[in-house]
């Protein structure tokens, strides 16, 4: 009689059996934009300092390497996992990366699977579905239990991300499907992450996404070196789901979904440097200051779905220190974009704009069932007593940008930073040579940016 199917079982047998030309074409496409995305996005982020602090972490744990993985943006060599580390507090610097519902994915897969194949851990040839693999693993998860994990204070992007680099590092070392299972029991047992360095200001989170993309590979290296791991670690009585999510498992219900419900299709993509739950009530505030035509704003009152509003840090009011606090709190991010216009990483860091700090103590954030996730609706008093509304009603769809979208975005992104056109040459055509790419042309774009950033 057969066993039973377990979690990781289920999700082993289906990451082994991917190829790229067995994947949808639009799945295909989407892991084609999210890598664009993921490497434009770093590029843009090169004069965020967060990256500098990761790099020598990296080299105090590592050393560097002759015969390792580049630090992007940086040009020196040390381990893979290193350079997993720097690069993804790289590819997160400006808060600006592609969202699987609650989880920054690309952050933790893209610097890992490139370091990885740089070192020779795995061919090129294997990279795009070893991402969908990893978003596939991650998002199923966090589709299913990130309403109940969020709310209690765990961060869906090294919670579910862990996993998702886990499943993404044993397909690109092509390992069977009973090391498969065994690298994602390990990510469960290795996970974690919490919120609150958002209520606080500060920088933790920034570095959660390497130190994921680290447990991620450890697992999978474990799995590929003989560990014994749970096969129940998904389900089991103490597993992940109950651990984590305090609920039941239905393993056959999560089973079903993979390869039907593909996770990487509502992947998401970020038009300002802001939380993903501050994208929409930013673009109504856009659409509110063109009415408000210079005119004086008495109280704001804002209104989404209390997912969002609990989140960490999105109803603080100051004093602001930090950007991790600006681009978390909707009262910030609306008072800014009404009076100074499309937020930018200098305006988010300038904590001492006087008319901006007036305006956040007279945003309201309402709590409401009645909106969705992704929606938002504002209402503006003005000094002459004129109430002006917007509701903006938006999904997954509004920011699941095309090729051409995010290609915009980042050589925009690009153009406000200093980065070389050439540069953004460089990672268009990797991507969309793969499978038949090069390696060496990523890591030349890096290359390509300003002396000081490196």
């Amino acid at each position: 009689m057969t066993a039973p199917d377990t979690l990781a079982s289920a999700i082993a047998r289906f990451v082994a059996g991917l190829t790229l030309d067995g994947l949808p074409p639009d799945v295909v496409e989407k892991a084609r934009v999210c890598l664009l995305n993921g490497y434009g996005i770093a590029l843009g982020g090169h004069d965020t300092p967060y990256a500098p602090v990761a790099r020598a972490a990296a080299l105090a744990l590592h050393g560097e390497r002759h015969d390792g993985a580049t630090m992007l943006g940086d040009g020196r060599l040390t381990s893979v996992p290193g350079a997993a580390l720097a690069g993804s507090a790289l590819f997160h610097g400006r808060a600006q990366e592609d969202t699987c519902g609650a989880a920054h994915i690309g952050a933790i897969l893209i610097p890992l699977l490139t370091a990885m194949v740089e070192a020779g851990e795995g061919p090129v040839e294997r990279l795009l579905p070893a991402l969908v693999a990893g978003y596939e693993a991650g998002g199923l998860l966090e589709t299913a239990y990130s309403p109940l994990t969020t709310p209690a204070g765990l961060r869906a992007s090294p919670l579910y991300g862990t996993v998702a680099a886990a499943a993404a590092a044993a397909y690109l070392l092509d390992l069977p499907e009973d090391r498969i299972a065994a690298a994602l029991a390990n990510a469960a047992s290795f996970t974690g992450g919490l919120l609150q360095s958002f209520d606080d200001g500060t920088d933790e989170w920034r570095y959660q996404v390497g130190v994921a993309a680290v447990n991620g590979l450890t697992a999978a290296q474990l799995a590929a070196n003989g560990s014994v791991s749970a096969p129940r670690a998904f389900e089991g009585r103490t597993g992940f789901v109950r651990a984590f999510a305090r609920t039941g498992c239905d393993v056959a219900a999560l089973s079903a979904k993979l390869g039907t419900v593909w996770s990487i299709r509502r992947v998401t993509f970020k038009p300002y440097p802001v939380c993903a739950f501050n994208q929409t009530p930013v673009t109504a505030a856009l659409a509110l200051r063109d009415e408000l035509a210079g005119r004086a704003v008495r109280a704001v009152t804002v209104r989404m779905n209390p997912f969002e509003t609990g989140y960490a840090g999105m109803d603080f009011k100051g004093p602001f220190a930090s950007i991790s606090g600006t681009l978390m709190s909707i009262p910030f991010c609306i008072a800014l974009t009404l009076l100074r216009g499309v937020p930018t990483m200098r305006t988010m860091t300038r904590y001492d704009d006087a008319a901006v700090n007036a305006l956040v103590t007279r945003v309201d954030l309402i709590a409401d069932k009645s909106v969705a996730r992704l929606c938002c609706a504002i209402e503006a008093t003005l000094e002459d007593g004129t109430v002006l509304t917007r509701r903006q009603d938006m999904t997954t769809d509004d920011f699941s940008f095309s090729w051409d979208e995010v290609a915009a975005l980042v050589r925009r992104i690009g153009g406000e930073t200093g980065v070389p056109a050439e540069a953004y040459d460089r990672i268009e055509g990797f991507a969309r040579a793969l499978p038949r790419a090069d390696i060496a042309e990523p890591l030349a774009a890096f290359a390509c940016l300003p002396k000081a950033a490196r």
